[in-house]
């Protein structure tokens, strides 16, 4: 399945369902809660205006939002259906970002994925990430997300975005 961007026309409430089927397995693993129970249709829309959100799937399988920083293209919210995972959705979204980030003349992805969910760290590192930081949420004495980046070298003079 080839990702392709959001236009502004997209069923804003299908991709947050999308997200919400995809971070299930958190609840009561993560503390504190996830981001996604403050995120909301036009939230979501937002972000495809001010940055880019990023779909695969007919019906919709799979979402990533990109945000360009100064010196990194930041990943958020990469999610996968249940019942779509393993499959490599994950996998063709995050090389769509690092198309992304060399078209935007930026030299690395980073994301952030919290301390308790060891199998997301086991994926990051698969697709060639790294911890950088460990951080922790206003009011917590521990680290509760941890910081993964990738470094990204010149695309070979053919790749286009």
């Amino acid at each position: 399945m080839t990702p392709r961007k959001a236009t502004g026309t997209e069923d804003w409430p299908a991709i947050l369902a999308l997200i919400r089927r995809a971070f299930a397995g958190m609840e009561g693993r993560i503390d504190p809660p996830s981001s996604m129970h403050r995120l909301t249709p036009d939230a979501i829309a937002a972000q495809a205006r001010e940055g880019e959100v990023w779909l695969a799937g007919d019906p919709l399988a799979a979402c990533l939002f990109l945000t360009p920083k100064p010196d990194c293209l930041y990943l958020g919210k990469l999610a996968v259906d249940p019942s779509m995972q393993r499959r490599g959705l994950a996998r063709a979204l995050v090389a769509t970002a690092e198309a992304r980030a060399r078209a935007l003349g930026l030299p690395a992805l980073e994301l952030q994925t919290r301390v308790e969910l060891v199998e997301n760290h086991a994926t990051f590192r698969a697709l060639g990430f790294r911890q950088v930081a460990a951080t922790a949420h206003p009011g917590f004495d521990r680290p509760t997300s941890l910081t993964f980046r990738k470094d990204l070298f010149p695309a070979p003079a053919a790749a286009t975005v």
